[in-house]
């Protein structure tokens, strides 16, 4: 039975608030402190749950701790959010440095196409279907953020069937 529920687990936890984090910063610009939260707990939840050795435990706190402290730099820079600075991190906390560049190298590719993409759709008009809406007229706005946190959880979904608590999954 604890199997089961820890099965559930690994394919639970990471996906939904992966997907809940990016549709959050898609719709308001923010991403709350409670997703980073869930994420630690749930790793921490998972990781005493499978039995994960306590130094592999250490490595993934030090790649989300080096994480943190290289995106805390960018957002004291004005160059991200508080937001997406904290769900790198925990995100980081789940992938340990054995994906740590995989996702990295996602997150910058597409959040390169998302920044681009919203470059151009602020040049023209916004289609009246989504006029009066607050999340496309916030998105539309000229010089306005890019929802990062889009890019942030799609890479790491990409990376996420690659790692340890899927490939367990499958044996």
């Amino acid at each position: 039975m604890m199997d089961l529920f820890i099965d559930a687990a690994r394919l639970m936890i990471f996906p939904t608030v992966m997907a809940f984090a990016a549709s959050s910063d898609f719709f308001t610009m923010t991403i709350s402190n409670r997703i980073s939260f869930i994420l630690v707990g749930g790793f921490v939840a998972l990781a005493v749950g499978t039995g994960m050795p306590f130094r592999e435990m250490l490595d993934h706190a030090g790649a989300g701790g080096l994480v943190l402290a290289v995106t805390f730099t960018f957002f004291l820079c004005g160059w991200v959010g508080g937001g997406d600075a904290k769900l790198a991190a925990a995100t980081a906390l789940w992938l340990g440095w054995a994906h740590l560049l995989d996702y990295l190298l996602y997150a910058s590719i597409l959040g390169g196409v998302l920044t681009v993409g919203l470059i151009e759709f602020r040049k023209f008009s916004l289609p009246s279907l989504l006029t009066g809406k607050d999340w496309a007229e916030r998105l539309h706005k000229p010089g306005g953020g890019v929802p990062y946190g889009i890019a942030l959880a799609v890479a790491a979904l990409v990376v996420y069937p690659s790692t340890i608590w899927m490939q367990a999954l499958h044996q």
